[in-house]
C-alpha cells in the first residue's frame, strides 16, 4: 500500500483525491491546506486523516501530491524533496524561473522521484497525435495551430485573478499547449506573442502567441479566458505528407488526412477521456514508477522547459518584441 499526502485542496486537490480512491493500492495518509476549515471540511467528506501541519504530512506518506496554487508550488515541494519523499506537483512547476531552477536542483541532488502534471499528455486524443506525429505518419512538420479556452473559470478574488500568483491565461492556462508543442516537437528558437485584457483582471485574458521550433516549423497557440460559449480545445498538425485535425466539439474528434487519401478518417484512441480519466491516469503511472523505481515519463526538467518558454511569451507580450531562447 502506498500512502499518499495531498497538499491544497481547492477544485484539483479534488481531482486527485477522486483519481487516488479509483486505485486499491493507494492510502490517502493525510492532506493539508493553510484554510484549516477546508481543511477539516474536505477530510470528513472524504474520510481521510486531516493533518495538523506540513511537517505531520511528509511524516504520514511516501508521495506528497502538491495541488495548491501556482505561487505556493516550491514553498512545498521544496521541504517534501529534502524530506526524501517522492513528488507529484500540478502545473506549472513554479510562478518564477528561480523557483524552478531551485526545484530542479533540489531533484537532482537529492534524486528523488518527481513528476510535474502535465495532464494533457494523458488525454488519449493528444498522446494519438503526439505518437502519429512521432512516427511519421504526417511527414516532416512545419506547421502546428493550437487553441484552447473558455469563460474564465474563477471569480474575480480569486488567486486565478491576480497575475503575479497565477501568470494569467499564458502560464496557467496555455502551458498544456507549450507542454505538448515541446513533447512533440522538441526545443524552440524564439517566441512571439500578444495579449489582451477584456475584464477587470489586470493581465493577459487572451493570447495569441508565434513559436519557432529548431527542427524548422511554426507553432501558433490561442487562448482566452474570454469565451461564453464554453471550455473548448482544438489543434491542427500539418506536415508535407498529410494533416491532423482535433475539434473537441466533434463527434470523431481526431482525423487525419494523408496525400495518398482523398479524404479524412477517424483515428482511432485507446479510450475516451468519459471512459478513462486522464488525472487517473497520470497519477496512476507516477504510482507506478514510484513502486516499480522507473523514471517518470515527465520530467522535472520538462517542467522547467514549459515554464520558461511561458515566461518567454509573457516578456514578448509585455514588451512587443521577438525573445529568443
Amino acid at each position: 500500500m502506498v500512502k499518499v499526502g495531498i497538499v491544497g485542496l481547492g477544485t484539483m486537490g479534488r481531482q486527485h483525491m477522486d483519481a487516488y480512491r479509483q486505485m486499491p493500492d493507494v492510502e490517502i495518509a493525510a492532506v493539508y491546506d493553510h484554510h484549516t476549515d477546508r481543511a477539516a471540511a474536505f477530510a470528513q467528506e472524504y474520510d481521510v486523516p486531516v493533518a495538523d501541519d506540513y511537517d505531520a504530512l511528509l511524516k504520514a506518506c511516501e508521495i506528497v501530491d502538491i495541488c495548491t496554487p501556482t505561487y505556493r508550488h516550491a514553498e512545498y515541494a521544496l521541504p517534501a524533496i529534502e524530506a526524501g519523499r517522492a513528488v507529484v506537483c500540478e502545473k506549472p512547476l513554479a510562478r518564477t524561473l528561480e523557483d524552478c531552477e531551485r526545484i530542479v536542483q533540489a531533484v537532482r541532488q537529492h534524486n528523488t522521484p518527481f513528476m510535474p502534471a502535465h495532464v494533457l499528455r494523458f488525454f488519449p486524443e493528444y498522446r494519438a497525435a503526439n505518437r502519429l506525429v512521432k512516427s511519421g505518419a504526417l511527414g516532416a512538420i512545419a506547421a502546428v495551430r493550437m487553441r484552447r479556452g473558455g469563460d474564465f473559470p474563477r471569480t474575480k478574488s480569486d488567486w486565478y485573478a491576480d497575475f503575479e500568483k497565477s501568470g494569467g491565461v499564458i502560464l496557467d492556462l496555455i502551458i498544456h499547449d507549450f507542454d505538448w508543442m515541446l513533447w512533440t516537437l522538441g526545443a524552440v528558437e524564439r517566441v512571439y506573442a500578444k495579449a489582451l485584457t477584456f475584464r477587470n483582471l489586470r493581465h493577459l485574458d487572451y493570447t495569441l502567441v508565434t513559436l519557432k521550433f529548431k527542427n524548422g516549423a511554426v507553432g501558433h497557440i490561442e487562448g482566452t479566458w474570454c469565451d461564453p460559449s464554453g471550455f473548448k480545445v482544438n489543434f491542427e498538425v500539418c506536415g508535407d505528407s498529410g494533416m491532423l485535425e482535433y475539434d473537441s466539439t466533434r463527434q470523431v474528434a481526431l482525423q487525419i488526412a494523408t496525400r495518398a487519401e482523398n479524404g479524412a478518417g477517424g483515428v482511432q484512441v485507446p479510450e475516451s477521456p468519459a471512459v478513462q480519466n486522464p488525472y487517473y491516469l497520470e497519477l496512476r503511472h507516477f504510482v507506478d514508477c514510484v513502486q516499480s523505481g522507473q523514471t517518470p515519463e515527465i520530467t522535472v526538467e520538462d517542467g522547467y522547459n514549459a515554464v520558461r518558454l511561458a515566461l518567454a511569451a509573457i516578456e514578448s507580450a509585455q514588451t512587443g518584441r521577438v525573445v529568443r531562447l
